[in-house]
């Protein structure tokens, strides 16, 4: 890697410059004096020579370098006391799950299919909702369900949500949705809200298939309003598989697996 030396001019209090962070862009992004999105970043050591500091060769940038730096500038997150329901608080990733209940639904189908008893127009009804994994990142906000009314270990199989406007991949279509604009603990009310508060649409494209038995997703939905039903029947659910096309998992998808790969894409 090639040394570029660069002059700075001194600054009061004693302060020495003594590392440099590089960024670096692919070619074609590069437009002007403004660069995209960094596909990578270097930290180097400045060496202090008579002609002024020179930055020498460095290494690729981890986390903790940035860990190290944020509390050396003193801007470290302050520590936070995790609600029980929650299951990964970091800074790239927020997951938490919800205990199953019978919440108010709203449905407003933009084309019902015939033989809708409570659903064939615009209504708020009390349906029971499986327990339910909300996993939020900068990727997305995905929306899952669980095999069992409690707390979900590394090795728990994910189903598919019942939650209508859900790709097959699990991320929620926003819609005119209102997004929250921070990823923390605080904005856990928001993401929740954005699923249980905002009127259900539509099926996104093959979501009617990922319940087993008659009449898909919507006719599901239906017969529990209809029937005033207090338990979700969460053996319906098909286990969790993004692939549009249908093809099986080699295997299953398991919370463990699903947080590895939103912090590793």
């Amino acid at each position: 890697m090639p040394n570029h030396s660069t002059q700075f001019e001194s600054t009061p209090g004693g302060m020495v410059l003594t590392n440099a962070i590089l960024l670096y862009s692919p070619a074609s992004q590069y437009i002007g004096s403004r660069a995209g999105a960094a596909a990578f970043a270097s930290i180097h050591d400045v060496e202090q020579r008579e002609s002024g500091p020179l930055i020498a060769a460095g290494a690729p940038l981890t986390r903790a370098h940035l860990r190290q730096w944020t509390k050396a500038l003193d801007r470290a997150a302050p520590p936070e006391i995790l609600p029980a329901n929650v299951l990964v608080a970091h800074a790239d990733l927020l997951a938490w799950w919800v205990p199953a209940q019978v919440r108010l639904a709203y449905f407003n189908l933009s084309r019902p299919p015939k033989g809708m008893k409570e659903l064939a127009q615009r209504t708020s009804v009390a349906v029971p909702y499986p327990a339910q994994l909300f996993v939020a990142s900068h990727k997305g906000f995905g929306v899952y369900a669980l095999p069992a009314d409690e707390r979900p270990t590394a090795e728990t199989k994910l189903l598919h949500s019942p939650v209508l406007n859900v790709y097959l991949t699990g991320q929620l279509c926003w819609g005119n949705i209102v997004r929250p604009k921070a990823m923390t603990i605080a904005s856990i009310p928001e993401y929740e809200r954005a699923i249980f508060e905002s009127w259900s649409t539509h099926p996104n494209v093959g979501q009617e298939l990922t319940v087993t038995g008659r009449g898909g997703l919507v006719k599901l939905w239906d017969d529990l309003a209809a029937a005033k039903a207090k338990r979700f029947p969460v053996q319906r659910l098909k286990p969790f598989n993004p692939n549009s096309n249908g093809k099986a998992l080699k295997a299953p998808v398991t919370l463990a697996s699903l947080i590895a790969s939103k912090v590793t894409a």
